[in-house]
């Protein structure tokens, strides 16, 4: 049974402004984890260390980029946010902002 995702704004946009092909990995992407939900393996998705959040992981060629998610409930995934990732390591400013709008999520002010 597939699962309901829903891209809050922030992700939205993020998608909007990432080229053609990223865009589509990210969205196939999206669409496993729609799929397989919370049993999506890496390399696609993983859960961030200290954080009640996820990411998905998406790479086309040297573009790479993350979507952070959470899972509302049981049958409602929400991505957040996302990013370009150009460290190795996550952005910890992206990871507070991912954190801050699922804050803002749950509270009912969904952007």
């Amino acid at each position: 049974m597939a699962l309901e995702v829903e891209l809050l704004q922030q992700a939205t946009d993020f998608l909007r402004r990432t080229d053609t092909e990223l865009r589509a990995k990210a969205l196939r992407t999206i669409g496993l984890l729609r799929n397989f939900g919370p049993d999506l393996p890496m390399p696609h998705a993983k859960k961030l260390t200290g954080h009640d959040l996820h990411e998905l992981r998406v790479r086309q060629g040297s573009n790479i980029c993350r979507l952070f998610y959470f899972f509302h409930g049981t049958s409602v995934i929400v991505v957040t946010s996302g990013y370009a990732k150009k460290r190795d390591k996550t952005d910890p400013g992206e990871i507070a902002k991912a954190l801050r709008l699922k804050a803002q999520y749950l509270s009912g002010d969904k952007e």
